[in-house]
């Protein structure tokens, strides 16, 4: 589908906001709350025109805090109304093949968090339902949009490391661990798709891949070395099935050695450093937590006769969404940099902003040189892809 031809494109190119409905924005402490609100706010072009949550009661709540003026008990209620260009979906992952129809069907564009479904079976009914209604769509893998990594995309390519020879990951999942918070059970359960590997290991491999392409051999090994978590407000313990550890390995394109282990719980050691090490020079890449993408990302590099590792700051030019910062507004940066960048899609013909298949999340393409990197935001068919990815590398014991 040509963007000329969708009328999210013609909105966007006309100057007009895009009006976004955004179903899960509670009014204590919701994802949603944390991340697309701001998010949205710190972008123009986009105006946050309504609301939805569980029941019409608190969603009027949540509109009188947040001070939106239409708010509504059902998705299908918010799908309907004719203010909502843009249905945005954070609620759990179980609901979001039902919602992510209810907007399809309605005629609206979407953008559903990640995972993108409770497993590859969903989410290629999804991305399915949204190539047959040829609408402009955006999963919620938004590490590839971080100014961070578009930098240390055009460093790789523009030759900083030389030819890579490996790169090493190692995270903390969090929510994996020892404890869990009373709110926070359901991802203790492998049942609801929002496991150490769907949610950290899957956004830090999307991420990795925008910088050094596609693995062209992975393997996914899991284990459970914690069958229960212990519940931080009653002291009791909580059934996990989820792994805890998911150790990955495989090859990049040109043949450079991949190696990533994502544990969960906290380190009192290191939660995330990622390793990029070239025949030229070396790239280190830190944070605080191992959610790559809700995370400040640190940069270092040394390279030629460098001894040690120095740190490199991302360029100005990089920074696309200057109203956040990339500390204190971490889990909005990398959200707002994805939707300023559907925005730059749906103006300059890019293939998420097209409802095409084949986006700058199609698994396999690596940005250009430009500043600021190339790749489109990730549309529901690389999200199927990224689904398929992990899927098919897990090894069976």
């Amino acid at each position: 589908m040509n963007t000329s031809t969708s009328p999210l494109a013609e909105l966007a190119t006309s100057g007009k906001p895009i009006g976004v409905g955004i179903i899960g924005l509670a009014a204590n402490g919701s994802w949603a709350e944390r991340s697309h609100l701001p998010a949205l706010r710190a972008v123009p072009g986009y105006e946050l025109r309504a609301l939805s949550t569980s029941s019409k009661e608190s969603a009027e709540r949540s509109g009188h805090k947040h001070g939106v003026s239409r708010t509504f008990g059902t998705a299908a209620e918010l799908a309907a109304c004719d203010e909502v260009d843009l249905v945005v979906v954070a609620v759990k992952v179980p609901h979001h093949r039902e919602l992510v129809r209810t907007a399809l069907d309605a005629g609206k564009s979407v953008l559903c968090e990640w995972p993108l479904g409770n497993g590859l079976a969903e989410a290629d009914d999804m991305a399915r339902q949204a190539r047959d209604r040829a609408v402009p769509t955006i999963v919620g893998l938004q590490a590839r949009s971080h100014p961070a990594l578009a930098y240390l995309r055009d460093l790789v390519t523009d030759g900083y490391v030389g030819e890579v020879l490996s790169t090493t990951v190692v995270g903390s999942g969090g929510a994996w661990g020892g404890t869990v918070g009373p709110g926070d059970h359901h991802v203790l359960d492998a049942a609801n798709g929002m496991t150490l590997l769907t949610i950290p290991f899957a956004h830090t491999l999307d991420g990795l891949a925008s910088v050094l392409g596609e693995p062209e051999e992975l393997r996914i090994d899991l284990a459970s070395r914690r069958t229960s978590a212990v519940d931080t407000g009653t002291g009791r313990p909580v059934p996990m099935t989820a792994p805890d550890q998911v150790v990955a390995s495989g090859r990049l394109p040109g043949g450079a050695v991949l190696a990533v282990h994502y544990r969960g719980g906290v380190s009192r050691g290191t939660n995330f450093r990622w390793e990029i090490n070239g025949t030229e020079g070396d790239l280190v890449v830190t944070a605080p937590i191992g959610h790559l993408q809700l995370s400040p990302i640190t940069i270092e590099g040394s390279r030629g006769t460098d001894t040690g590792l120095a740190p490199l700051t991302v360029p100005e030019s990089y920074v696309r969404v200057p109203g956040l910062d990339p500390r204190a507004d971490a889990p909005a940066y990398a959200v707002a940099h994805a939707y300023q960048r559907f925005l730059d899609d749906l103006r300059e013909g890019g293939a998420s902003g097209s409802g095409s298949s084949a986006s700058g999340g199609a698994l396999g393409s690596v940005a250009g040189s430009a500043v600021g990197g190339t790749l489109g935001v990730p549309d529901f068919a690389h999200g199927a892809a990224r689904h398929r990815s992990i899927e098919s590398a897990v090894t069976t014991p």
